[in-house]
């Protein structure tokens, strides 16, 4: 049963389905957490204060106990309308959904990669439908997000009737930038990160060792890519080994990017328990500074960047009105 089975699990990954009708129960991972050690980041007062329950935060500013550093994020409340919400998650479903890992379903538009053997061509990808386009303007609109190229948008479905869920993990180093963005709808959620001190070679993370941070240690964009003293791995390496859990809210119509050190050296996923409601995300990826403008792989970035466009999804899917 470690084969793709007709939910999309396979291997370890599992939901509510191939584990009651499939017998992939055993395959589960079983993630235990330290409750005890445990941080809520408050999107208000930027620190993590001790609790598991990511409601904490709204007791800002009555914070309980001492709080901790948790530098690399940034939310911006109320990110998108309900309005916006609502046009915008009835073009989503209008659009096919594939089945995904752990009972997700995506909707993925991006250049076709292989992240083991580290190659990428611009395959099917032709660019995004025309009902996101409002997002990425925003983006600018964004200090932390000035010059943001995006690459990758994927939508993505959490259902919690399947046991929706993704396991820790890092995003590929070898393909995707710093900045990593969710736009988050339908219902609030948390992103619960722990510390990775394993292998480098996973994730591609060495490859994060070989180019440049793409934010200054200020804040601010790196937008000519100027070289620092040290890499993208090494200039954000945490202060301190503390064993700690940071729970981070994802509320709903809000923005995250996360960059720096959660993004390097920090595994994050999103358990089945703080999926309560249906909740689509969209998330975006730009490219390693290896792929943007004077980097090794500039040619091949610049032919899939230019494959971008944003186009009606009513006429690609030949939908009726």
């Amino acid at each position: 049963m470690t084969k793709p089975r007709p939910c999309g699990c396979k291997g370890c990954r599992t939901c509510l389905v191939c584990e009651t009708q499939y017998d992939a129960e055993k395959y589960k991972i079983n993630l235990q957490f330290d409750k005890s050690k445990s941080f809520v980041y408050c999107p208000f007062c930027d620190k993590a204060w001790p609790g598991w329950n990511v409601d904490e935060y709204k007791k800002h500013p009555n914070h309980d106990g001492e709080p901790i550093e948790y530098p690399g994020v940034y939310i911006q409340l109320d990110f998108i309308s309900e309005e916006e919400e609502a046009t915008l998650m009835r073009n989503i479903d209008e659009v096919p959904w594939d089945i995904s890992q752990s009972g997700r379903r995506k909707q993925n538009y991006g250049p076709k990669t292989n992240f083991k053997k580290m190659k990428m061509n611009v395959g099917n990808f032709d660019g995004f439908p025309e009902f996101s386009k409002f997002l990425q303007d925003r983006f600018e609109t964004v200090d932390l997000l000035k010059g943001y190229d995006v690459i990758e948008q994927c939508s993505l479905e959490y259902d919690p009737s399947k046991g929706a869920s993704i396991d820790p993990h890092i995003d590929d180093c070898w393909i995707w930038g710093e900045r990593i963005i969710t736009v988050n709808c339908l219902s609030d959620s948390v992103l619960t990160m722990t510390r990775y001190q394993g292998d480098i070679k996973k994730y591609n993370l060495h490859c994060a060792e070989k180019y440049c941070p793409i934010l200054k240690p200020d804040g601010s964009v790196n937008v000519d890519f100027e070289e620092f003293h040290k890499s993208a791995f090494e200039s954000s390496k945490p202060q301190d080994d503390s064993d700690v859990v940071v729970r981070i809210p994802m509320p709903r119509r809000s923005l995250l990017v996360f960059y720096g050190e959660p993004r390097y050296h920090w595994e994050h996923c999103v358990l089945r328990e703080d999926i309560v409601s249906r909740r689509v995300c969209i998330a975006y990826r730009e490219f390693t500074p290896s792929y943007m403008q004077n980097g090794c792989h500039k040619e091949i970035g610049e032919q899939i960047r230019n494959a971008k466009s944003f186009w009606d999804h009513t006429k690609k899917y030949q939908i009726k009105s």
